[in-house]
């Protein structure tokens, strides 16, 4: 006996089943390739596990969406990285100072002009954003144990540069430069959103939460 379900053809995805990601999820992982991964890679990737979850290969349609989520989740990931180019590094730092204090964001936060929300509202940088009473070499560790608490640690290149995948105040890729300036340094920060198409959170809101976790530090 002939089943009714089988005359209507393949399954259709149900519109109603949410496919976004969860964003504690880590894209790249679900991929199956590293945080280093190039756009090929992650396309190289994408293809090669539609082979068994694509419902025409009879895979399942939901386990396709959510293929389809992490890929661009990944993809927004990679390209931020891609548009925020490599760090120039400044002249090697005297000796190190004192353990790093950081100042009330009040009085040296700034941001210089330029610097604005771009088109399309996917990136926001805060640059300068906020200064650390230490060298690069101390604000750049003191800033790692930080970011430890709140997200990941993606790529680092000590002592001027890292990007990390915080998960708080919300999920967003963010890159933190760091400059020397006055026996001091300076940090710059460029937040992304994780998603393609989603407004990126407040920069303002990214730096006054790293502000807070180092004042537990100090």
């Amino acid at each position: 006996m002939t089943s009714a379900a089988s005359d209507e053809g393949p399954e259709r995805p149900d519109p109603s089943v949410d496919s976004t990601p969860d964003l504690t999820d880590d894209p790249f992982a679900l991929l199956g390739v590293a945080l280093t991964a190039s756009v090929a890679d992650l396309a190289a990737a994408r293809r090669r596990l539609a082979r068994s979850l694509h419902p025409d290969a009879g895979g399942d349609a939901v386990a396709m969406q959510r293929l389809n989520a992490a890929y661009e989740l990944a993809l927004a990931v990679v390209r931020a990285v891609e548009e925020a180019g490599p760090v120039e590094e400044p002249a090697p730092e005297p000796a190190p100072e004192p353990a790093p204090v950081v100042t009330d964001p009040r009085v040296t936060s700034r941001r210089r002009p330029g610097f604005g929300r771009p088109p399309r509202g996917r990136v926001d940088r805060d640059a300068p954003s906020f200064t650390i009473e230490a060298l690069p070499a101390e604000a750049f560790e003191a800033l790692l144990i930080v970011v430890s608490w709140s997200g990941e640690l993606l790529v680092d290149d000590p002592p001027y540069m890292m990007e990390v995948f915080l998960q708080e105040p919300e999920p967003c890729w963010c890159r933190i430069d760091l400059l020397p300036e006055a026996g001091g340094s300076t940090v710059n920060l460029t937040v992304v959103s994780p998603v393609e198409g989603r407004p990126a959170p407040d920069a303002e809101s990214v730096r006054d939460h790293l502000i807070a976790l180092l004042g537990q530090l100090a």
